[in-house]
């Protein structure tokens, strides 16, 4: 990445420079640009621009007015300055401070709690304007700066031969890529300011315009930018994108609608595959369904047990609807009911749903779509496994209400333990209450991490009944997670109609692009405000994604332009989606050069950021991609496609239209890419 450094530039400036198309990271020169602690403040913690806080000591020293009594309290002064600036850019939300490895201890110690009781990453600098120490005493100057608390050591010399610049550069020899930024000034050191990228360091420094740099050597931004991207990578943005509905929600709401007494208006709708496929079961079970806009409108059956008689019931390619209608046909159908589908459904295995259905006196054919239900479900207490998924278990929550007798549902082993409760939030907007106890181990009570939980008791009254409502669809996390990642990888993007409050598991991708680095924030105070997520230095993350296995693939993008080595957890929730996504994921990336494997239950990624793709020729490699036929790899892919070394050409692109059917076009225009 590219940081532009600011000087000698009131707020207004700033803030104007701030908001410049292409613009990825800024340096803020506290020592040198007159602002105010609440504009510092107000710097700080408004911009999206991934900012830099710098406040060099010697220049604090240069300022302070001659009538300081000697040098020695003139040098106090001027860091006594320096600490509370900087410590005022870290409280307000400076990514990165950067504090000169000179900066005595006392200081050192208080910027350092500071940041890390913000979470910025701190920056310990050694700058030499006279000329290049050799690369023994650079070694040791490197060690010093990490011992110092540095999470990224920055060391810059003047270099007078190419000899100096090999000292300098050799420095990344020894040192993890992305923890260090090594170049040279001067006119011998200025190629070293690019090439650095390419060796590892996270970001290189530049001057804005020509006459504003704050070293010799130094590259302007426009030089800069056409050096390392060319034509190729101009970065994407545009108009903020509004996010289709969320297929866990409106697939849940309108079986929920359908069964119940009266009609309901569901608002925020928007079609596609599976969500057509709730419709068509909705219909088939007896409910009118009108679609006027974004709005439905369903008259319920009223039901309750036993009050159908239907030999078959067609769940078109849904996992979710086939596993959610096995129980309630079960309870609703006075026969057995033939389940059918098609596309990929067909080669789908209903892991453990066979089992789980015998604990409460439903038999089924087989493991399969196509396959009989035979009821009826008989209410009570069990215990089940919930280490195949959620959504079997989503469609007893369902069914158990409307029998007389009570029903207690302990779950081991719980995954995908968010959309549980969504189904659950759900139904009671529809009258059905159902009550529920986590439990878990010590880190759970503490944490609330539902990945530790390790079982999940759910009360069930029973004599309740579907009430008619009106319900209002969130965005879908799933589909956003694509863009989010796209923009934080090759520029910015925002998002309408999403809840950060939200219940779907796949809100996770907020945590695991805070965790790698990107430049997230949200406009208002609102939940539902617009989502703003801009490019910033990536760095590997490890993340448990058994409760969001849909996640997977746009992750796993992720993971690729992300430095280090990245691991995911849950490879082993992947085999009986759409297609075999673990097999399809490490397929896909070892076609594209990127070093993954697979051990037990963990995937991991070894990845670098764009910019180092681009200059040591490691950009994802093009051509003829498989989407399997899964939705989610195909946007997984066209993402992938923006870092490729040539067109991505996929052979399935339709099936896209499962969860997102305007997905295609819609990327396009987003990206730039026509024809």
């Amino acid at each position: 990445m590219i940081c532009v450094s600011i000087l000698h530039k009131g707020f207004g400036e700033i803030t104007e420079i701030l908001a410049l198309p292409g613009l990825e990271m800024a340096e803020i020169r506290l020592d040198l640009c007159p602002l105010s602690d609440g504009e510092i403040e107000e710097l700080f913690s408004e911009s999206d621009t991934p900012l830099v806080a710098t406040c060099r000591i010697s220049e604090v020293y240069a300022s302070l007015e001659g009538s300081v009594p000697d040098d020695r309290e003139r040098q106090i002064k001027a860091y006594a300055i320096a600490q509370e600036r900087l410590i005022a850019a870290i409280r307000s939300g400076a990514m990165y401070a950067d504090l000169e490895i000179e900066a005595p201890p006392s200081v050192s110690r208080k910027v350092r709690k500071a940041a890390g009781e913000s979470g910025t990453l701190l920056i310990r600098s050694f700058h030499d304007f006279s000329g290049t120490p050799s690369a023994g005493e650079l070694g040791a100057v490197m060690e010093k700066c990490r011992s110092f608390g540095a999470d990224l050591v920055k060391i810059v010399t003047t270099a007078s031969s190419e000899a100096d610049v090999r000292a300098v550069m050799s420095l990344y020899k020894g040192s993890s890529p992305g923890s260090l930024i090594a170049f040279c000034m001067g006119k011998e050191g200025r190629r070293s300011r690019l090439d650095c990228l390419r060796e590892g360091a996270p970001f290189t420094y530049c001057a804005l315009r020509e006459g504003e740099g704050t070293a010799p050597g130094q590259w302007t931004l426009e030089e800069m930018t056409e050096a390392l991207y060319g034509t190729s990578f101009k970065g994407i943005s545009g108009r903020p994108l509004v996010m289709p509905s969320s297929k866990s929600f409106a697939q849940r709401a309108i079986i929920a609608a359908a069964l119940a007494d009266g009609t309901s208006s569901l608002s925020g709708y928007s079609p596609c595959g599976d969500n057509e496929s709730a419709i068509a079961v909705a219909k088939a079970l007896g409910a009118e369904v009108i679609q006027d806009g974004s709005v439905l409108s369903i008259k319920g059956i009223g039901a309750c047990p036993l009050c159908l008689s239907m030999e078959s019931l067609h769940v078109g390619e849904s996992g979710f609807l086939t596993r959610m209608m096995i129980p309630l046909m079960a309870s609703l159908n006075e026969r057995p009911c033939l389940f059918e589908g098609e596309k990929t459904l067909l080669a789908r295995p209903l892991k453990g749903a066979e089992e789980m259905m015998v604990s409460f006196g439903t038999r089924l054919s087989g493991d399969k779509v196509p396959l009989t239900v035979k009821g009826p479900l008989v209410p009570g207490k069990a215990e089940i496994s919930g280490k195949d998924g959620s959504q079997l278990i989503s469609g007893l929550l369902a069914a158990l209400p409307l029998w007389d007798k009570n029903s207690t549902v302990y779950v081991t082993e719980p995954r995908s333990i968010p959309y549980m409760f969504i189904t659950i939030d759900v139904l009671k907007k529809f009258g059905i209450r159902i009550g529920s106890e986590m439990e878990g181990g010590e880190d759970f009570l503490t944490s609330g991490d539902w990945s530790l939980c390790t079982g999940i008791t759910f009360k069930v009254k029973g004599g309740q009944r579907y009430k008619a409502a009106d319900f209002s669809i969130e965005g879908d996390w799933s589909s956003a997670a694509n863009f989010l990642v796209a923009g934080a990888v090759f520029g910015r993007c925002e998002l309408e109609g999403l809840d950060t409050g939200s219940l779907q598991a796949d809100l996770s991708i907020m945590d695991i692009l805070t965790q790698a680095g990107a430049s997230l924030s949200q406009v208002g105070d609102d939940h539902k405000g617009l989502i703003h997520i801009q490019k910033a230095p990536l760095t590997a993350f490890d993340t448990d994604a058994n409760n969001c296995p849909d996640l997977f693939p746009i992750i796993s993008v992720l993971a690729a332009f992300c430095e280090g080595e990245s691991h995911i957890a849950g490879v082993g929730r992947l085999a009986s989606k759409e297609s075999d996504r673990a097999s399809a994921i490490l397929s896909m990336l070892t076609q594209m050069g990127v070093p993954a494997s697979i051990d037990r239950d963990i995937l991991t990624v070894s990845g670098m950021p764009l910019s180092r793709r681009i200059l040591s020729g490691n950009l994802l490699r093009g051509g003829e991609y498989t989407s399997r036929h899964d939705h989610r790899m195909v946007m997984a892919l066209k993402v992938a496609s923006l870092g490729a070394d040539s067109p991505i050409t996929i052979d399935d692109t339709a099936c896209v239209s499962k969860s997102f059917p305007s997905f295609l076009p819609l990327f396009d225009a987003f990206t730039g890419i026509t024809g």
